[in-house]
């Protein structure tokens, strides 16, 4: 199973802009390399699979997203001010991030029903993902043991 290196990297060396009608070249899967982890994850490196459920319960894999960006947010909890305005500047952006041929994941600690409210109490347009147990937080280095998940993109 291939494993993708974080979106930036298989861009270009500076994040896309989202302003310009010009796609840029489609991402593609690195080559099957052992994931970093937490804290030691860098720009190139492969990132950590994703394997959670969404607030619908369809299971969501990184391998599913082949050759597609992959903007993955993580926020601490559904409903917070902080964390309602960055979904909603992600969604307010979802065009042009799709016209970039990437997708948009959310990723909290909190429920599946918790995360089906808040998209619908927003009308997010992507998935909220459900890490109950902060894998992927932790794999992904945004995990705090004292404070929890910080929000980071």
């Amino acid at each position: 199973m291939a494993k993708k290196k974080m979106m930036a990297d298989v861009r270009t060396p500076a994040p896309p802009d989202v302003n310009s009608s010009d796609p840029g070249p489609v991402p593609t899967a690195a080559p099957p390399a052992k994931p970093v982890k937490g804290e030691d994850l860098k720009l190139g490196d492969t990132a950590p699979e994703i394997d959670l459920l969404d607030q619908s319960g369809k299971r969501h894999r990184l391998e599913d997203y082949s050759g597609k960006g992959v903007v993955l947010f993580f926020y601490p909890q559904d409903e917070t001010p902080g964390c309602t305005q960055e979904a909603c500047d992600f969604k307010a952006n979802y065009d042009k991030i799709l016209k970039k041929r990437a997708v948009v994941l959310g990723v909290s600690p909190d429920s599946a029903d918790s995360h089906k409210n808040f998209k619908k109490n927003h009308d997010l347009p992507f998935p909220l993902l459900v890490d109950d147990k902060n894998r992927l937080s932790k794999a992904y280095g945004v995990w705090d043991a004292k404070k929890g998940i910080r929000r980071s993109t």
